[in-house]
Order: C-alpha cells, then structure tokens, then sequence
C-alpha cells in the first residue's frame, strides 16, 4: 500500500482582536507577509472581517512561525477559545506533517537495507557454508 504523502501547502485564516492602534491590522498584516519568504499569498477575504488568508509552504514557514511573527511586531491575534483549538490543532498536525516529509524521503531505501543488513547477520538454515560441489552429496 502506497502512503500518500502530505501536500506542503498550507492555507490558513488569521484573524485578529480589536482594540489596536493600526484599525486595519489585517491590511497591514497582510502587507508584512507578503514579503516573507515561504509565504506564497496573503489575502484579506472579506472587508468587513478582521483577519487574513495566508497561503505558505510548509517546508520553509509553519504558522506556528508566521503567527509568533505577528505576535511579535505588536499584532493583537484573536484569542477565543474556538480560535486557540483551532491553533493548537494546526500546530499539531503541521508539526507531524513536517516529520513525515523530512523522515519519508527515502525511507524504503533504508527499510530495505536494513532489513538485509539483520538477515545476513542471523544464523539460520538458508545458509549452506560447504562448497558447491560437496552440497550435492547429503
């Protein structure tokens, strides 16, 4: 069975809490993430809402990252209980996603090796140790 590999990019929702000195935290969040590198798009979704849409690539940024980022250039990230479950569990899966594309390259290579690497080092009865001519006579 062939195991599906997780897709590096990631598309998250940031929304953040009032009161801040900048009204528009989300634009100018926005427009500081845009620069970051690994970050592929930063968009504000709805004018009346107070968050952003980040597109990233996991294997360069995670939003455990982007948002300690935001947190702390002075950004007021939304803190209610449904947006920290939602937090805890992006950072989570993020964080076993990252494992299994760091340890999944090249992973049946070294399975395979050393599997033969414990067979060849048991004894056992596959192995004959007589030369190929006397094996016929028992």
């Amino acid at each position: 069975m062939e195991r599906l590999q997780p897709d590096p990019i990631k598309q998250r929702e940031i929304a953040f809490r009032d009161p801040h000195p900048d009204p528009q935290q989300a634009r100018s969040a926005m427009l500081l993430l845009s620069d970051v590198e690994g970050i592929l798009s930063a968009a504000i979704p709805d004018l009346s809402r107070n968050s952003v849409h980040v597109r990233y690539d996991l294997r360069h940024i995670c939003l455990r990252v982007i948002e300690a980022l935001l947190f702390e250039l002075g950004f007021h990230l939304d803190n209610s209980l449904l947006s920290k479950l939602k937090r805890a569990l992006y950072y989570y899966t993020e964080e076993n996603e990252l494992e299994s594309l760091a340890s999944s390259h090249g992973r049946e290579q070294n399975t395979r090796d050393i599997f033969m690497r414990c067979y060849r080092c048991k004894t056992h009865g596959c192995r004959d140790e007589r030369p190929e001519y006397w094996r016929k006579y028992l």
